[in-house]
């Protein structure tokens, strides 16, 4: 069978997430597989993924140990529930998670995507206030330009407004940080902008002074915001909110969901900064996206004070059908022990100096507004055209993909983020197309 007989003959049925629906239909962009750093598109060419997919296929495409893993596993137990029960890898994993992320953080609570994982973060910052007797802490501090995936609490928190003006009130008692991007200061930044960093933190001490902070709960901010357009934090900005947030008894929560497993070159974002938050969400690159899961790591405090002061025999009431699934399970195992044996944190690390050159040799390109880059992540903004915002990073994405590469665009913001078993040559091709599109886009 070729590949173009694997298209769908009616594509009318499935609404697509955060498309353009009716521009997709009538000329679809079709991948029918995929393996190590490409996709197989429906037409048979070769699709460089400059993209992880969507941020999450971390150890590339086809992973053969994971797919082996997830095999094995289906043949041997389907399902198992864990509300009351139990199954041996969903603890095992847990384990291994908790040894990625920061000392002190020592439980987790699995979920089924970046969006569970970030609600389920916000209820317990709020149980955890309440169980301590501090039931006045309702109040959650997200920032603008957040994305936080697309629960009703993680767009409350959020603050990018077309996933926001649609949907009601939303969670009440919210309020948004000012968020860190500074072209006027900060462009062409190579890493972390110098500029902004304690001022744009101090902006949560007027917040706090406005609410008062025996009503906040949380905060909640990406460490590197990715969805939004690939805004770096100042230098300073991160150390200084968690100074703030331990003065006045704050929950710090970094949503994780990109950042995490590799993306920076280490674990975690938390671990590449130096700052250990309260509550870490993950998702994304913790299954390699092979089989949908996401984890919340809590702090040994925040999960002994759930146990100390339950009032009933269930500690927490929440959680999913699906929280642990013994699929996910098996498929998270088997990408730990990928990014493990291959070295592929490490491999991000060292081609990141590389990478961020690669980035940088797009000055002076058309329309190029800004670069930024951190780890193996690149963000290169292109102005806008009069009356047509975002039209331009459209553009950029389909003439990629007729050229064979994968981008993903954010408005008119290109982002790139590779599998991280890329190499210099893949490095050199995603960039060469992408200075090819730039150089064509009026």
């Amino acid at each position: 069978m070729n590949n173009q007989s694997k298209m769908p003959n009616d594509l009318s049925s499935f609404w697509m997430p955060f498309t353009h629906n009716r521009g997709f239909k009538e000329d679809p962009r079709m991948v029918v597989s995929a393996d190590g750093m490409f996709y197989k598109s429906a037409d048979g060419r070769d699709i460089l993924d400059g993209t992880a997919g969507l941020w999450c296929v971390n150890a590339g495409h086809n992973a053969p140990r994971i797919v082996k893993a997830v095999q094995q596993q289906v043949a041997e137990m389907d399902y198992a529930p864990n509300f009351q029960f139990g199954h041996p890898k969903a603890f095992e994993f847990a384990s291994r998670v908790a040894d990625l992320f920061p000392e002190g953080m020592d439980h987790v609570f699995f979920t089924n995507s970046g969006s569970e994982s970030v609600d389920t973060a916000l209820k317990i910052a709020l149980h955890y206030h309440r169980a301590r007797g501090d039931a006045a802490r309702t109040r959650l501090i997200g920032r603008e330009r957040g994305y936080h995936g697309t629960g009703f609490g993680g767009i409350s928190v959020g603050g990018i407004s077309k996933n926001r003006m649609h949907f009601g009130s939303l969670l009440t008692g919210v309020d948004h940080l000012p968020h860190t991007h500074d072209i006027a200061k900060n462009a062409f930044s190579r890493g972390c902008p110098e500029h902004g960093g304690i001022e744009k933190a101090n902006a949560l001490l007027d917040i706090i002074a406005l609410h008062d902070p025996s009503t906040i709960a949380a905060v909640i901010v990406e460490p590197m915001a990715g969805s939004t357009g690939v805004l770096m934090p100042p230098k300073g900005y991160l150390q200084r909110l968690r100074e703030i947030c331990t003065q006045y008894g704050i929950l710090l929560i970094f949503d994780e969901v990109i950042t995490g497993y590799g993306r920076l070159g280490k674990a975690s974002a938390s671990e590449y900064f130096g700052v250990t938050p309260d509550i870490i969400t993950t998702a994304k690159g913790l299954t390699n996206a092979v089989i949908p899961a996401g984890a919340v790591i809590v702090s040994n405090e925040i999960y002994q004070s759930a146990m100390d002061h339950a009032d009933a025999a269930i500690e927490l009431f929440h959680g999913y059908t699906y929280s642990g699934h013994p699929m996910a399970a098996a498929a998270g195992l088997a990408t730990l022990d990928t990014y493990a044996e291959e070295g592929l944190f490490e491999n991000a690390a060292a081609l990141s100096s590389y990478w961020e050159d690669a980035v940088h040799s797009l000055k002076g390109g058309r329309n190029v507004i800004d670069l930024r880059n951190l780890g193996l992540v690149a963000g290169i903004e292109l102005a806008p055209r009069a009356g047509a915002p975002g039209s331009r990073g459209m553009e950029a994405m389909i003439k990629a993909w007729e050229k064979g590469a994968m981008i993903r665009v954010t408005g008119d913001i290109i982002a790139l983020s590779p599998p991280l078993i890329v190499e210099k040559s893949h490095i050199d091709q995603l960039f060469s197309v992408v200075a090819e599109v730039i150089a064509e886009i009026e």
